[in-house]
């Protein structure tokens, strides 16, 4: 037998005014390899099918299932109940997303606004030929845009980020890391100073804090900190240029 924990989930309907925020209590027994996603669907399959929380792949992939657990962002499918000595569990929403029920949040839209903030796309007048092959960049430079696309944009880099608790319109790490991938990639013409308009204020670059809340709980152990400090360091000759 596994032990009996409790999962204790704030639950609140924003688009029911007779709701009110509250936490719910459900107990289970924990199994060999339980993770959160599997506690939470366990719940709603067996307990209280009106929990709302989001899920897509169940594999880190997607980004769908981020959450607070014990005042921490995390995925709920890669964070395993044994992890956790307690057998209280605290399960909240990320407060820096708008609030669509219980677990669920609005991640998709604040993204959708940050990347056309950021313009995420390669700018450049060249005319693409698909009848001729791509044009080729270095190796290393490769790796090193793919490895800034590895982010799946699952928003706890914001949820963990203090300056995005003081400043709302805060673009992010996951922004920043934007800016930082199409400023390494060829393909894009832009320059300093175009990325210097963009985000070349204190709702951009130099609102970071560098608390290391992004680079801390970032579920795929991106170089946060490393490409913002760079993106810095570039826009602040930008600025000192003005």
């Amino acid at each position: 037998m596994g032990r009996e924990v409790t999962l204790k989930i704030l639950r609140y309907n924003p688009q029911d005014p007779s709701d009110k925020p509250r936490f719910d209590e459900y107990k289970l027994e924990e199994t060999p390899g339980m993770s959160l996603f599997i506690a939470l669907n366990l719940i709603r399959e067996n307990q209280d099918a009106t929990l709302a929380f989001d899920f897509v792949c169940r594999a880190g992939i997607c980004g769908s299932c981020g959450m607070v657990v014990n005042g921490k962002p995390a995925l709920a499918c890669r964070t395993l109940v044994n992890n956790f000595e307690e057998d209280v569990i605290t399960i909240m929403p990320m407060a820096a997303f708008k609030l669509i029920k219980d677990l669920s949040v609005d991640t998709g839209n604040w993204m959708n606004g940050m990347s056309k903030r950021v313009e995420s796309w390669v700018h450049t007048n060249k005319e693409t030929d698909i009848s001729k092959i791509e044009e080729k960049i270095e190796p290393d430079v490769a790796d090193e845009t793919f490895e800034l696309d590895r982010c799946i944009e699952c928003g706890i880099c914001v949820a963990a980020c203090g300056t995005k608790i003081m400043r709302d319109d805060f673009i992010g790490a996951v922004g920043l890391n934007r800016v930082a991938r199409f400023d390494i990639d060829p393909h894009d013409e832009r320059t300093a100073e175009d990325y210097y308009e963009l985000v070349g204020d204190d709702d951009g670059i130099f609102g970071c804090m560098t608390l290391l809340g992004c680079e801390d709980n970032c579920p795929k152990h991106l170089p946060l900190q490393t490409k913002i400090a760079y993106l810095r360091r570039k826009l602040v000759e930008q600025k000192s240029d003005k």
